[in-house]
């Protein structure tokens, strides 16, 4: 047999490792944190993210106890750098929905109760800067970010830094927000989520960059499917958005409002083709055996198999 650096779990297998971690959640919580077309189930929240979340406080208590040893060790009083969890995955995968279940879950344990979450969208260029640059079709790429400003602000939240700005981006105006920010203010644990942070590198023939995003993770995740999967995932939903977001006037995506079922598919699946399977196959696939775990989903978008890189 051939040798891996996972170890394999069923379904079943994952949800006994839960043990007697309470659930937290109610079918409420969930409702705010499903993504528009995810079918997330309290169940799936009891038999996978439930195991999950304990793997995560259990990882997080040892790192602050080794925190602890080295501050006895070095004889210093410097305050506990937050614990990062870093999540990657295709665009439609679910992995925003993931997300905020995580952080949902991970602020509801006692010993680290302040968690934030921040998506990589808010480090992607400026509209106006992709325009200029030619390269609006590949927004989501690795180029198409401002990743000296995202490993800025790793590391100053790593260094225990107070208050930092994020930029906030809109999926409605497809575009940075002038002057808005979320203020991410030194939390016990902070969920970056995004398509390219596990990457160790920008793709490019520039090598002055020597620190990239996934040094700062403490625990890396994927969430992982089949493309064909994925892809039907992403018509779903854009034909979902059609009739809600795209019908507001101010979206970037309001030309596609009238388009019939058949025309929206065909567009759908064009943008699809053009941009986000190249981007999946080129540069976040490639990542996924970089993470700590891997979350893989079978067609129902439900979680069947999950994989942890051994230690």
């Amino acid at each position: 047999m051939a040798l891996s650096r996972y170890q394999r779990f069923t379904r079943a297998e994952w949800a006994r490792l839960r043990a007697d971690t309470p659930l937290t959640l109610t079918e409420e919580d969930l409702i705010r944190l499903r993504g528009l077309n995810d079918r997330v189930s309290l169940g799936e929240v009891v038999e996978i993210y439930l195991p999950l979340s304990r793997l995560l406080n259990l990882h997080i208590d040892a790192s602050q106890a080794l925190h602890g040893a080295a501050a006895t060790f070095l004889n210093t009083t410097v305050a506990k750098a937050p614990f990062i969890i870093g999540l990657a995955g295709s665009v439609a995968v679910g992995k925003s929905t993931t997300a905020r279940i995580m952080r949902a879950l991970l602020a509801r344990w006692p010993n680290h109760p302040k968690v934030d979450l921040v998506a990589t969208d808010g480090f992607l260029h400026p509209r106006h800067v992709l325009e200029a640059r030619g390269i609006m079709n590949r927004k989501g790429f690795p180029e198409s970010y401002d990743l000296r400003a995202l490993i800025t602000f790793l590391s100053e939240t790593k260094s225990g830094r107070a208050e930092l700005a994020v930029p906030v981006y809109s999926h409605l105006t497809y575009d940075i927000v002038p002057d808005a920010f979320q203020v991410i203010d030194r939390p016990n644990v902070l969920v970056v989520e995004g398509l390219n942070i596990l990457q160790a590198g920008d793709g490019s023939a520039r090598q002055s960059e020597h620190l990239f995003a996934s040094d700062f993770f403490d625990f890396t995740m994927y969430v992982d499917a089949e493309v064909g999967h994925i892809r039907q995932w992403y018509i779903e939903r854009f034909l979902a958005l059609r009739t809600t977001a795209f019908q507001d006037p101010s979206s970037y995506f309001h030309r596609y409002a009238d388009l019939t079922d058949a025309e929206a598919q065909t567009v759908a699946a064009r943008i699809w083709r053009e941009t986000n399977e190249p981007n999946l196959r080129e540069n976040i696939l490639p990542t996924r055996d970089r993470a700590h775990l891997i979350l893989e989903k079978g067609s129902d978008h439900s979680v069947r198999q999950v994989q942890l890189r051994k230690l």
